[in-house]
């Protein structure tokens, strides 16, 4: 993996007249046998969420699959924080 800070981006969806309070984290980084790994964290805020971790062969695959998670995020309504 290279040495640029790891693909990271957490998001928020608050509809309230939905009582709907969900956040979404996607992050991308090097698990412990070399492979790259995209982590995903999900839930209603302030719960600790469900973790989804998949593992690609390269950087690229991964990093294609953040963007493609991001964008369909984006159109469900879901904000960015940082």
């Amino acid at each position: 993996m290279s040495q640029q800070p790891p693909f990271q981006t957490y998001m928020q969806r608050i509809e309230p007249e939905h009582n709907m309070r969900r956040f979404y984290h996607l992050s991308i980084q090097q698990n412990l046998f070399g492979e790259v790994s995209l982590m995903r964290n999900r839930g209603r805020i302030g719960s600790a969420g469900q973790v989804k971790i998949q593992t690609f062969a390269g950087e690229d695959d991964a990093q294609a699959r953040f963007t493609q998670l991001f964008r369909a995020k984006c159109r469900r309504g879901y904000r960015t924080l940082d």
